[in-house]
This record gives structure tokens, sequence and C-alpha cells, in this order.
């Protein structure tokens, strides 16, 4: 098993990643366990595959599970669930020295963390992620969102979990599309600040897809590594250093939303796109050799990612993406900073891109390939 420091002022706390942690939950998370009965808000596919397993590993420490199921998808982080789920907390007593956990995806994570972060001022939470896009990403930082009408996670707080169990065992339940979206995040890490990572994910990746257990183990803990080092540096995004994680974001997000936030568009999908699309944009300013932008490109190619924008036959242009970017929560004093590079392993801000450019550069893109 690996464990991950994540070093916070007053507030660190462990990411562990091996093999049944979920089946030895009660024993993993003993010191949040201080009831009869422990609150766990699972998504539904989430509980059906992993719920008895967890539930088992509590009962016989003598604690009660009470379940609140959420449906799967991007639909249930809204208004609604969050006032639904917080409603239910309190039903259920919880305190403010109480551990909520939180059992799926990303989805699950976020809404999950913002409830308890919201929740008579902060309590805390758990994570168990069950994707593999959310044990190397969204379950590790902090930050925790619902969306609104407006776009995506625009409405949220930072709120730390207290522990994160990354079960590996539970990727083997994950539909492939699932898995590949999560490995964009996974090769995002390496793009945007490890150049030996990236080209050992090129010669390793298929059989991080294939579930090799030892290979998986040191791909996710080399990226919540990196992802905890950045949280430690700049935890609440002022100092520009965290936003070098949203590589692909921004233009991963216009997407999302010209697509509108459906299955059609995963967001690990949105994110391995938009990295391309960052690293051709950078390479078209001259910030980096051409050929790398290549080797990025192909690398998502490989891993059966969208790695064209062509492919989504969108009906729009590259105004109407630059516009969805106007949303952006990365928005300061009108300007919309950019995730570029310089070359593979070397991410940075730029605060001075013109979106009449990016739509000029997108619409290329919408008509090439």
């Amino acid at each position: 098993m690996a464990v991950i420091p994540v070093a916070l002022a007053g507030r660190s706390y462990e990411v562990r990643a091996g093999s049944s942690l979920l089946a030895n939950l009660a024993g993993e998370a003993k010191d949040y366990l201080r009831k009869d009965h422990v609150c766990i808000v699972a998504d539904v596919n989430a509980r059906d595959n992993w719920g008895e397993a967890l539930a088992r590993s509590l009962q016989s420490a003598g604690i009660e599970p009470r379940w609140y199921d959420v449906a799967p998808g991007e639909g249930s982080k809204s208004w609604e669930s969050l006032a639904q789920l917080t409603d239910w907390l309190l039903a259920q007593g919880v305190e403010r020295g109480d551990h909520v956990l939180a059992l799926g995806g990303g989805v699950v994570g976020d809404l999950t963390g913002f409830a308890c972060a919201i929740l008579k001022r902060g309590c805390g939470f758990v994570q168990l992620p069950t994707t593999l896009l959310a044990q190397v990403d969204s379950s590790v930082g902090g930050k925790t969102a619902i969306n609104t009408a407006a776009g995506k996670n625009l409405i949220g707080a930072f709120h730390q979990p207290s522990l994160v169990l990354v079960d590996l065992d539970t990727l083997s339940t994950l539909p492939q599309r699932e898995l590949r979206a999560g490995y964009a995040e996974v090769l995002k890490y390496g793009i945007l600040g490890d150049s030996d990572f990236f080209a050992w994910l090129e010669e390793r990746g298929h059989s991080i897809l294939a579930l090799d257990k030892e290979t998986l183990e040191q791909a996710v803990a080399t990226s919540v590594a990196a992802k905890a080092r950045i949280v430690a540096e700049d935890e609440r995004e002022t100092s520009g250093t965290r936003a070098l994680l949203n590589l692909g974001h921004t233009f991963g997000h216009a997407l999302e939303a010209e697509t509108g936030f459906s299955e059609r568009l995963l967001h690990g999908e949105a994110v391995a796109l938009g990295m391309v699309l960052a690293a051709r944009y950078s390479a078209r300013l001259g910030r980096m050799p051409e050929a790398q932008a290549e080797r990025i490109t192909k690398a998502i190619d490989l891993a059966g990612l969208p790695a064209e924008i062509s492919a989504l036959s969108l009906e729009c242009d590259g105004r109407a993406l630059t516009a969805h970017m106007l949303h952006d929560k990365k928005m300061d004093a009108g300007t919309l900073p950019f995730v570029l590079l310089r070359g593979i392993g070397s991410a940075y801000l730029d605060r001075e891109v013109d979106l009449s450019d990016v739509a000029a550069f997108l619409d290329e893109q919408l008509q090439a390939h």
C-alpha cells in the first residue's frame, strides 16, 4: 500500500492507495468512526458493487451503516440534491465532530464534501473514491462544489477530507470508458510537471488500463503525490501554482458546456481533448515544439481518448466555444488565464491570451482532420 501525505497547515491528512481498503474500512478509518453508526453517501452503482463489503467491515466493528443513495451523473450536483442531502444528514443527527463517508466518483465526492463544508459550519468527511479520475484528482485537495445553470462547479467551498482511501480493487468494476477518462488526469500530471513520468506512461499506459496492480499503484501514487505537492504550496489557488492543475480544463469545460455536460463527452475525455488543444495552441504561439504537441496527441489517442475536436461533430464555431469560457470561475479582472505549455513537463499560466485568437485557432481545429 502506498501512503501519500497531503501536508497542510493544521489540516494534514493521508491518501492511502492499495487493495482491500473498503473490505477493511473499519480498521483503516477507525479514527473517524466515533459512534455506533455512520452516514454513507454513495453513488448507486458503487453501492451495488462495494456496499456489501463495506457494510460487513463496519458491522463487524459494531457500526451500523446508514446509506444515502445518489444517482450517477452531473445532474446530482445541483441545489436540489444539496438541499435533500443536508436535510437527510441533519435528520440523522450528524454533529460537527462526526465524519460522513463519500463512496463513489467525483460527483459524490464534490456533493458530499460541499454538504459537509456547510453543515453546522463544517463537519468532517472521508473520501472513498471508486473511479480512477476521483482517485487521482477530485478526491484530493479539498475542492467541493455543485453545478448551476451558469456553469459547472461555480458554487462550492474549499473543505479538505480527513482521509482518502483509494481502493484500487474498485477499478475492476469501472466501465472501460470511465477508466480511460480517469487516465487522462494521470497523463495530465506528466504533461504539466514531470516529463519523466510522461515518458514512463508512454511505455506503460497499456498496463495501467489493463489494471496491472503494481503499475497502477505506482501511477496513482505518483499522480496523488504530484497533486499533494501543488495543493500544499497553493491550497486555495491564490498564487497561481494550483491553477496549473487546470491544464486542459478551460478548453475542456467549454466543450462540456457545448455538449450539455452530458454522457456525450465525459469530463476526463474533455480534459484529454483540452490538453491536446492547449498543446497545439502553445505550439501555434511558438511556446513549445510541434513535435512535443504531437507526442501528447499520440499518447492521448493511444489511450482511446478523443484527440480531435472534429470527432465531436459540434455545430458551433470558435466564438461560441470561447463564449462558454467567459463563465469560467478562473476569470480574474475580466481576463481569463490559460494554462499553456513550454514543453512536456513545463506548464505555465498565461494571463494575456487573446480570446479572439483562441476562437480563430478553434475554428481551424473544428475544420481540420
